[in-house]
């Protein structure tokens, strides 16, 4: 990539409407001559979604000083005219481009929040608004447990689909996998639990789950805990941790029944 001419104009002003990655370097420094490849690779990848600019910082001391370059390579982030994010070191190509999600803006930012604030009103329209999200990025985490968490009830087979590339170095896998627990018990022939006292109810509270009826598989859950702690493998627990899960901590009836759950475990 091109060494910067005008600071102002190739950095300054471009990062008002493209993210500028500036790479302070030297001719001298070894792992200036490592990072600089990567940056290069990962800057033709994303085609313009961020522009990789280069500073000399022998031959650009005073914008070094300003910028408080005291070791290269140093990487900086310019959003809007002023730093946004940065590290210094010659981290290797996944730490960068993790480095890259997690600094970059969200172009979909506002409508995930859009679609998530229909979903949690119970308001049409939030289906849409992340199927296309994820048509533009199909590796959005978020997005994907969002969508999943709408259709668990109405297309299971969607859902799990849509969480299954979600593994545990990703911020969304525990939603993800309480999405496949849930699937787990859809999934399990009704014939092959165990009989006992607590059979009957623990149907109900799967068909209430299925239902979405969350509150309701909530309750009869704890009811199962009480009657046979381990029953399906201490399947009643493990339902009950996914639903707290997907429902989140501030959600009312998570809050409510949480005391319930604890105490029908301790008895």
């Amino acid at each position: 990539m091109a060494e910067v001419k005008d600071f102002q104009k190739d950095v300054l002003d471009l990062s008002g409407t493209t993210p500028v990655l500036v790479d302070f370097w030297a001719e001298w420094c070894g792992p200036c001559k490592m990072l600089g490849p990567v940056l290069e690779r990962l800057a033709a990848r994303d085609a313009g979604r961020w522009v990789l600019a280069k500073v000399d910082t022998d031959r650009n001391q005073e914008i070094a000083a300003r910028y408080g370059i005291r070791g290269i390579p140093s990487v900086k982030m310019f959003i809007n005219g002023a730093v946004a994010a940065e590290f210094t070191g010659a981290l290797p190509e996944y730490a960068v481009d993790q480095w890259l999600k997690k600094s970059l803006p969200d172009p979909n930012r506002e409508t995930l929040a859009r679609a998530e604030s229909l979903l949690a009103s119970g308001t049409e329209g939030a289906v849409p608004l992340l199927e296309e999200v994820i048509r533009r990025d199909a590796g959005n985490h978020r997005a994907r447990v969002a969508l999943a968490k709408a259709l668990l009830s109405t297309d299971l087979a969607r859902a799990l689909e849509l969480v299954e590339p979600i593994e545990a170095d990703s911020a969304f896998y525990q939603p993800a996998e309480a999405m496949r627990t849930i699937g787990a018990l859809d999934s399990r022939d009704p014939s092959t639990l165990p009989d006992g006292p607590a059979k009957t109810r623990y149907l109900e509270a799967v068909r209430a789950l299925q239902s979405g009826k969350y509150e309701q598989a909530l309750d009869m859950f704890i009811e199962v805990i009480r009657i046979d702690r381990f029953y399906d493998d201490d399947g009643a627990r493990r339902a009950c941790i996914a639903v707290f899960t997907l429902l989140g901590d501030d959600h009312e009836a998570a809050r409510s029944r949480r005391r319930d759950f604890s105490s029908a475990l301790y008895v």
